[in-house]
């Protein structure tokens, strides 16, 4: 696990510091990529784990399968916009190949779940294992360097929790 994860920080004396507030009553969208299902399936345990630990209930917790990584960012714009969910979870694995098919993959399913997040306002978390190896991807889906798709299933809460919190944009009238 890397040793720069997730910290404390302390906010210097004197400054508003704004966090999200503990929300039981979230509704969050898992979306998980068949391929690599073996990896694919400890992600998702992982990420639902880490869901009930904050307190979601197991009703409020939608998982939708699709075939790929490729396909993670066109389910989760819609579920996003759907307005249906308070943040959406994409879970996926692709291993480096002979060809340069991963790199194309890999960069167009993160930029495709940024856009959904971006453009939809939903937080929309990148739990997708990008390893060069079967070993590299199990280290970091319940191994060695921790479970990816839990990770992914916190800062999704951590951020609609946030979100939530947050001033909204102002409308013109």
């Amino acid at each position: 696990m890397s040793q720069y994860g997730v910290g404390d920080i302390a906010v210097p004396d004197g400054c508003t510091v704004i966090t999200g507030r503990p929300q039981p009553d979230l509704d969050v969208a898992i979306v998980a990529s068949r391929f690599n299902a073996p990896v694919v399936q400890r992600l998702l345990e992982g990420a639902v784990a880490e869901l009930v630990s904050h307190g979601q209930e197991r009703e409020r917790i939608t998982i939708v399968l699709v075939p790929g990584a490729w396909e993670l960012p066109l389910a989760c714009r819609r579920l996003a916009q759907a307005g249906g969910h308070h943040a959406v979870v994409a879970l996926g694995c692709v291993i480096r190949g002979e060809t340069p098919h991963f790199d194309y993959v890999c960069a167009q399913a993160a930029r495709g779940v940024t856009d959904a997040a971006r453009d939809s306002g939903v937080p929309v978390a990148f739990g997708v294992v990008t390893a060069n190896t079967l070993e590299q991807a199990e280290a970091r889906a319940g191994g060695a360097h921790g479970n990816k798709g839990a990770e992914a299933a916190a800062a999704a809460v951590e951020m609609a929790e946030l979100m939530r919190t947050l001033p909204r944009a102002r409308t013109s009238a």
